[in-house]
């Protein structure tokens, strides 16, 4: 019986893979509006960061544009992107900043496919210490 809910089919897992890459380089650059365009413009997208909780897309515009340039920078790791069927998929990863010595940090992030593309509509982003080796 073949599997009703394909798991990373190889096409789809490459879209969502250079997806989140444009996060990722847009993210280090403080590309703001490719920033805003990856979330889903919605009352109903969500992004937990590390010391705010956002509710709309509204509440994450405003983030993103108030939010300082400076230390931005970050290593990634331990990325596991995992696609659902044809139109879905989540991205997780862990994330390094020089400016936080001895913490990691965790990023999920659910992906849905639009008529206008892949869209993230919830994120949540955490910080924790870096687990003793």
């Amino acid at each position: 019986m073949p599997d009703p809910m394909p798991v990373d089919l190889p096409d789809v897992k490459a879209e969502v893979e250079a997806a989140f890459a444009a996060y990722e380089h847009a993210l280090v650059t403080n590309d703001v509006p490719t920033l805003e365009a990856i979330f889903r413009d919605d009352p109903r997208t969500i992004r937990y960061g590390v010391g705010e909780n956002l509710y709309g897309m509204h509440a994450i515009r405003a983030f993103r544009r108030a939010r300082s340039p400076v230390g931005v920078a970050r290593r990634i790791g331990e990325t596991v992107i995992t696609t659902f069927g044809r139109d879905c998929a989540t991205a997780c990863t862990l994330f390094w900043r020089d400016g936080a010595p001895g913490k990691v940090g965790r990023q999920s992030q659910t992906w849905i496919r639009f008529p206008e593309g892949w869209r993230v509509v919830a994120a949540h982003v955490s910080l924790i210490d870096e687990p003793a080796p």
